[in-house]
C-alpha cells in the first residue's frame, strides 16, 4: 500500500560530506571535486531510472546554462561556501507510490522538484531510483538535492529556503522553519494523492501523525540502514534489537491501558503494596523482642560488658530496634514512590 515518507536532510561540510559526492552517488555519475581533487565515481549504478536538473522559472537559459551541467553546478556550490562547517545543500527524499507506473512516478517527482525550484529560487537535482534486486520491490523513491543558495543570472545568491537565517525569514514575512517543514510535508501528500486519484487508485496517504488523525496505534519504529544491512548479512544488530524491544514494550503498555489498567488502577496497586510493606515493618520490633519470663530468676547472671561486646545483636536496645523499624518503613515508602 502507498505510504507517506518525506525526509529532509542537510549536506554539511562540518559532517565530512560534500555536495559533489552526494550528487555523484544519487545520479550514478563520475564527478571530480575541484576543491579536494577527489573523483567520486558511481557510474556503475543501474537503479537510477531518471535524473534531471530543474531550475527556477524566469531565468534566461543562456545565463544559467552552466547550472544544467551537474559537475559544474555542484563544484560551484562547493566553491561559494568558505566556512569549514558550511551547509552545502539540502536533500528531500520521498517515497513514490508503488501503485503508479514508472512514468507516473517520474511525473510526480518532477512536479514536486519544480515546485521546490520555484518556491525557493534554487536548483534542484532530481534522481529517481528503482528498488534494488535484493530489497523491497515496492521501494520506489526519489532524491531531490537542492542548492542551499538562490540561483541568479550571475551565479549563486543569498541563502534560501530552510537554510535562510531566521532574521531574514521574519523580514520577508516567511513562516518559521518548523512551519515551513510542515507545509512541505502537506504539499507532498497533496501532490501524491492527486497522482493516485488521476491513476484511478483509491489509496491515499496522509502527512499527519497517528495522534492527529485519531488513530490509537503505536508508530512502527524505523531501523537504521546500517543495522538493517547487518541483519541482512546474517549478523546480529544490538541497536535493531533494542529498538524492537522498546517498540514491543510501548505496544504492551498501550494494550494494558486499553484493557482498563489506567492511572488510578496503578495508584491503587501501589497503595496496597505499600500497606503490606508497612505491616511487615510494624511486625519487626515485636518479633525482635525477647520473650518475658514469668518469674525473674535470681540465679541468672546479668550480661557482662564482655558478653554484650561479643553478641551485639542479642542485646540491642529498644531505641535501636525502633530506628531499624523506622528505616524499614521509610524503605517501604520509597518503594511506593517508585511504583
Amino acid at each position: 500500500m502507498a505510504i507517506f515518507h518525506l525526509q529532509i536532510k542537510s549536506i554539511s561540510r562540518g559532517a565530512g560530506r560534500s555536495a559533489t559526492a552526494a550528487a555523484a552517488y544519487r545520479a550514478g555519475e563520475r564527478i571530480r571535486d575541484e576543491r579536494t581533487g577527489v573523483l567520486h565515481n558511481y557510474s556503475r549504478r543501474t537503479d537510477v531510472h531518471h535524473k534531471e536538473i530543474l531550475l527556477p522559472s524566469g531565468l534566461d537559459t543562456a545565463d544559467v546554462a552552466w547550472a544544467m551541467d551537474r559537475e559544474r553546478l555542484w563544484n560551484a556550490a562547493e566553491a561559494v561556501e568558505s566556512r569549514r562547517n558550511a551547509r552545502l545543500a539540502r536533500e528531500y527524499q520521498v517515497a513514490l507510490p508503488a501503485e503508479l507506473n514508472e512514468g507516473q512516478r517520474v511525473q510526480l517527482a518532477r512536479c514536486f522538484a519544480r515546485e521546490l525550484a520555484n518556491r525557493y529560487k534554487v536548483a534542484v537535482d532530481l534522481a529517481v531510483h528503482a528498488p534494488r534486486a535484493a530489497g523491497d520491490p515496492r521501494n520506489h523513491h526519489a532524491h531531490l538535492l537542492v542548492t542551499s543558495r538562490e540561483l541568479t543570472a550571475t551565479g549563486f545568491g543569498p541563502k534560501a529556503g530552510l537554510d535562510m537565517q531566521s532574521d531574514e525569514r521574519r523580514r520577508r514575512g516567511l513562516p518559521a522553519g518548523i512551519a515551513e517543514m510542515k507545509s512541505i510535508r502537506e504539499r507532498w501528500a497533496l501532490l501524491s494523492n492527486e497522482a493516485l486519484a488521476d491513476a484511478g487508485v483509491e489509496l491515499r496517504i496522509h502527512h499527519g501523525s497517528l495522534r492527529s488523525r485519531g488513530i490509537d496505534r503505536e508508530p512502527v519504529p524505523k531501523i537504521p540502514f546500517a543495522a538493517f544491512q547487518m541483519e541482512r548479512r546474517g549478523l546480529r544488530s544490538e541497536i535493531a534489537e533494542r529498538i524492537r524491544e522498546r517498540y514491543r514494550a510501548r505496544v504492551q503498555a498501550r494494550q494494558s491501558r486499553s484493557q482498563g489498567l489506567d492511572l488510578e488502577t496503578l495508584r491503587r496497586q501501589a497503595r496496597e503494596a505499600w500497606q503490606q510493606l508497612r505491616e511487615q515493618a510494624a511486625a519487626v520490633p515485636e518479633a525482635a523482642q525477647p520473650r518475658p519470663h514469668r518469674e525473674a530468676s535470681s540465679s541468672t547472671p546479668s550480661p557482662t560488658p564482655q558478653d554484650q561486646a561479643a553478641h551485639p545483636r542479642a542485646h540491642k536496645s529498644t531505641a535501636e530496634r525502633l530506628r531499624a523499624a523506622s528505616a524499614l518503613e521509610r524503605d517501604a515508602a520509597d518503594r511506593d514512590f517508585a511504583l
